[in-house]
């Protein structure tokens, strides 16, 4: 077990009375791919928000590793504990695809833009250039060179068409049972929940473990 929310409440500071998040307590496992679903306004991306240490919840802890996240300041925990990726990809426009892959850590951005399918002859060129499947896969690479374990995605799939999508999908669960990281991944595409190892649905602010989707 590498993340774990115990017993963790969430209500946006605008709105006190109503809570987002109600004493939602669950486990997450390296080499495990989840996805986290349900409808709009349920609070999937805040409960991914709460994950990356990018807010904090009003009551419960988040453990990486059994230790508190805040214990050595959710700075530390976005930097060395998790990894992200986004729908719209937050690369850096003016740089070129080898140099953005560079931006996520320590490890050489070849052999990963190799990993994810980006030919030699793109490495070079500035991102714009470059096809939305393509970008999301930079920015799958630079969250891969990262030495995080976990890697958190917000809707990676819902700009692109159906076929870029699957090879996405795909790039990311072999990125937890090849890679061995753990993935968890908000998504509104049943497609893409179909192939977690584990659904957790979000409805009136609690979370428990759902049956995988089926697609047709």
């Amino acid at each position: 077990m590498v993340l774990e929310v115990k017993n963790v409440n969430y209500a946006y500071k605008s709105q006190k009375g109503k809570e987002i998040l109600k004493n939602v307590s669950m486990q997450f496992e390296e080499k495990k791919f989840y996805t986290i679903v349900g409808a709009s306004g349920a609070g999937k991306t805040t409960f991914l928000s709460l994950l990356a240490g990018l807010d904090m919840p009003v009551k419960g802890t988040i453990l990486y590793d059994g230790e508190d996240i805040q214990e050595k300041g959710l700075n530390y925990h976005r930097k060395h504990h998790v990894s992200l990726v986004f729908q719209n990809y937050n690369l850096i426009d003016y740089l070129t695809t080898e140099e953005n892959v560079r931006l996520g850590g320590a490890k050489k951005p070849q052999a990963l833009l190799e990993k994810v399918s980006i030919p030699y002859e793109d490495w070079k060129r500035n991102v714009l250039q470059l096809s939305g499947g393509q970008q999301q896969r930079v920015a799958i690479a630079r969250a891969l060179a990262s030495n995080a374990k976990v890697l958190l995605a917000d809707e990676p799939t819902g700009n692109l068409d159906e076929n870029t999508a699957g090879e996405i999908v795909e790039l990311l669960k072999r990125t937890a049972h090849e890679l061995g990281k753990c993935v968890i991944v908000v998504t509104h595409s049943k497609y893409l929940a179909a192939q977690a190892d584990e659904v957790i649905m979000i409805k009136d602010g609690y979370c428990h473990i759902g049956e995988r989707q089926t697609t047709t």
